[in-house]
């Protein structure tokens, strides 16, 4: 209660002086409108069904390319972790893949998938899948050797070693990555609806009302929208993840 207390307190000093400023004639509120007028924006949206239907749209993408990502980075990093040869001759390869910016490989998914919502969601799990793979894969040398061989001297198979004691010790540090990726997918979601363009979703939305004169009121309302969405996950994944693994502190050094 006192982080969140905390966090309400540094939010309002902020909305208090981006409220003052633009009301003292610093900033001109055609650019930049004062918090009060934003927020009013905000309520109006989230009664809108047109924009509903774009939010739920960056939605289900943002979901998809979790579940993908998770579906292929937990099973890479197990077997990255567990095979140290496999892992030191895929090294130069992860490593010459990891750094490439998801927004730069735009234009050539747009090339091979097209555009709809694959690309966000094929950009989106490409980004992702970083975080979840390489905590995975750190998580697997972490593990203590005395476990490994305690479970080997009672005759323990490969498969119940890595479903009885790899898995468990990684749980928590794989759940980290996921908390991390969700950010990243919603980032590259939003952002490729934006640059890339799409039917439906907040990126799109954005693009609509920053055209012509611009209704700024509206874009940073719609920002605040996806903001809150990105907050909202990574409070609940957290708490979750608190829940789930109370015994590791794991996830509670990741967030200090």
């Amino acid at each position: 209660m006192t982080r969140l207390l905390r966090n309400l307190i540094g939010l309002l000093v902020f909305f208090l002086l981006w409220e003052g400023f633009v009301r003292a004639g610093f900033v001109n509120a055609l650019f930049l409108p004062p918090p009060t007028t934003v927020f009013a924006r905000v309520f109006e949206l989230l009664g809108d069904p047109v924009f509903l239907a774009h939010v739920i749209a960056s939605a289900l993408a943002w979901l998809i390319a979790m579940a993908i990502a998770i579906v292929i980075a937990v099973p890479a990093g197990l077997l990255l972790g567990s095979v140290k040869w496999l892992r030191d001759s895929t090294k130069v390869i992860v490593e010459l893949l990891r750094p490439i910016p998801s927004v730069a490989l735009i234009p050539l998914v747009l090339l091979v998938i097209g555009g709809g919502p694959e690309a966000k969601i094929t950009l989106a799990v490409y980004a992702s899948v970083w975080p979840i793979l390489f905590n995975t894969i750190y998580a697997m040398s972490e593990i203590d050797p005395v476990l490994t061989e305690t479970a080997r001297s009672y005759g323990t198979s490969k498969t119940r070693m890595l479903s009885s004691v790899a898995l468990p010790h990684a749980a928590p540090f794989i759940f980290t990555g996921i908390r991390m990726s969700s950010a990243i997918a919603l980032i590259l979601v939003v952002s490729t609806e934006f640059l890339a363009g799409a039917s439906k979703g907040i990126g799109q939305f954005l693009v609509g009302v920053s055209e012509g004169a611009g209704r700024m009121d509206l874009v940073l309302a719609g920002t605040v929208v996806a903001g809150l969405l990105g907050y909202l996950s990574n409070e609940g994944l957290e708490r979750l993840g608190r829940r789930l693994f109370r015994w590791s502190t794991v996830d509670r050094e990741a967030v200090k």
